[in-house]
C-alpha cells in the first residue's frame, strides 16, 4: 500500500501516520502541510516520501534548507494536486480542513485513486458533481469520519436491502443542554473544549455550533445516495454508537467502538480487510450507559441551516460552507460572537436565494461562488 497524506500535520494526518507505522508494507509517498514546517520536516525525516508540499514558497525554501536535495518540494495548490495524483500513490488520504480539499479530491478522482476522505467540505460543496465521476474514472471514496465510517461498516451487512433511514449520531458538543442566553458570552477556549474528541480548531467550533453535524448530514446524503428526509440526527453524548442504519422492517444496525479515530482511519486504508491495532481501546459494555436525545435546532440553528441547504441542493451547500468557514475564522479571531455564527451563515444563504442566473453545476461555478461568499459578499456587506 502506497499513500499520500494531504494535511499530515493535523489531527487526522498525525493519526494516519500512527496507523501507517503499524501497517506492514505501508509506504508514505507524499506528505503535505500548510505552515507546520517543524513537524512536517520531522515527518519527512522519518517516512522519506518522494514529494513534500507546504503552504507557500517561504515554507518550501525553509524545508529545502532542512531536507537537502533528495526530496521534491512543492507548495500551494499545485503541490496539493501533485500529491493527490502522483503516480506512485494508490491511496490518497485527504485530511485537509475546509474547501481547499476540493481540487485535490477532484484531481485524485480523475487519476483513478482510492480516496480515504476526511475532508467533508469536498462532498458538501461538490458531492453532487463528484460522486457520479467515481465509476467513470475507476476511483473510490472511502469515508474516514467516524460517523460515515460507521454507516459504511453497517452497510457491509445490509445485503442491498432497502434502507429506511441513516441515523447520524453526534455528542452534542461542549454546550449540549445550554440555552441561547447561556451561549451569549462563551469564550473561544470553552468552544474548543470538546468533551469526547480531540480535533482541530475549525472542526471543534463546528461541533460546538452543531454545524459539523449538519455538514456530515450533507456528506452522508452524497456518499450514500440518500435524500434529506432519510437522514436523521440524534444526540448521543457518550459517543459510543457512532452511527446506524435502519431497515424497512425496523431492524437497526449500529457500529459501536471507543471514541478513537485510528479505527475508522485504518479501516478506510485496509478495506475490505480488518487488521489488528497495536493498542486497541476495547469497549467495556458493562461500563456504558447509553442515552439519546433529539438535537436542539432552536438553540443551535446551524444544524437546521445545513439541512435546509441539503434540501435546496445545487450551490446552496457551497454558500453555507463558505460562509461558515468565514464565520468560524471571525469567531476564533474575536470578531464575531458565538451566537452570531448562524446569523452570519444565514445572511449569505438568504442572499444567494435571491440569485437565479446560475444553473449548471460545474467545478468552476462552485469555486466562483465559494470565492464570492468567502471574500466579496461580506466585505461588500460590511462596507
Amino acid at each position: 500500500m502506497r499513500i499520500s497524506i494531504l494535511g499530515s500535520t493535523g489531527s487526522i494526518g498525525r493519526q494516519t501516520l500512527d496507523v501507517a507505522r503499524n501497517l506492514a508494507g505501508c509506504e508514505v509517498v507524499a506528505l503535505t502541510a500548510n505552515s507546520s514546517i517543524d513537524l512536517l520536516a520531522k515527518q519527512t525525516a522519518e517516512f522519506r516520501p518522494s514529494l513534500v508540499v507546504c503552504g507557500d514558497a517561504a515554507g518550501a525554501k525553509e524545508l529545502q534548507s532542512r531536507l537537502g536535495r533528495g526530496i521534491e518540494i512543492m507548495h500551494g495548490m499545485d503541490g496539493l494536486i501533485a500529491a493527490a495524483n502522483i503516480s506512485e500513490t494508490d491511496t490518497v488520504v485527504n485530511a485537509l480542513v475546509g474547501n481547499i480539499g476540493l481540487k485535490p479530491t477532484h484531481s485524485a478522482i480523475l487519476a483513478g485513486k482510492k480516496i480515504a476522505l476526511a475532508n467533508k467540505e469536498t462532498l458538501v460543496t461538490a458531492g453532487e458533481l463528484l460522486m457520479p465521476m467515481l465509476a467513470a474514472n475507476n476511483a473510490e471514496i472511502l469515508p474516514v469520519d467516524s460517523e460515515h465510517s460507521a454507516i459504511f461498516q453497517c452497510l457491509q451487512g445490509a445485503a442491498n436491502n432497502p434502507i429506511r433511514r441513516l441515523i447520524l449520531a453526534g455528542s452534542g458538543g461542549p454546550f449540549r443542554g445550554m440555552t441561547a442566553a447561556q451561549l451569549e458570552n462563551v469564550t473561544i477556549d470553552q468552544a474548543l473544549a470538546h468533551p469526547k474528541w480531540s480535533m482541530g480548531k475549525k472542526i471543534s467550533i463546528d461541533s460546538a455550533t452543531l454545524m459539523n453535524k449538519g455538514l456530515e448530514a450533507i456528506e452522508a446524503a452524497r456518499l450514500f445516495a440518500m435524500p434529506a428526509e432519510k437522514i436523521h440526527v440524534v444526540i448521543h453524548p457518550q459517543s459510543i454508537i457512532h452511527s446506524a442504519i435502519e431497515f424497512d422492517d425496523g431492524a437497526i444496525l449500529a457500529q459501536m467502538s471507543f471514541p478513537d479515530m485510528t479505527q475508522p482511519i485504518q479501516y478506510a486504508l485496509t478495506y475490505p480487510n480488518r487488521h489488528p491495532l497495536p493498542s486497541p481501546q476495547y469497549l467495556d459494555l458493562f461500563a456504558q450507559n447509553l442515552t439519546f436525545q433529539p438535537p436542539d435546532t432552536q438553540t443551535f440553528p446551524c444544524l437546521a441551516l445545513a439541512l435546509d441547504a441539503l434540501k435546496t441542493g445545487g450551490y446552496m451547500p457551497t454558500v453555507l460552507n463558505a460562509a461558515n468557514e468565514v464565520a468560524v475564522d471571525k469567531f476564533l479571531s474575536g470578531q464575531l460572537d458565538f451566537n452570531n455564527i448562524p446569523k452570519f451563515v444565514e445572511s449569505a444563504m438568504n442572499d444567494f436565494a435571491k440569485k437565479t442566473n446560475i444553473d449548471e453545476l460545474i467545478i468552476d461555478n462552485i469555486l466562483t461562488i465559494d470565492h464570492f461568499y468567502r471574500h466579496e459578499h461580506f466585505n461588500r456587506s460590511e462596507g
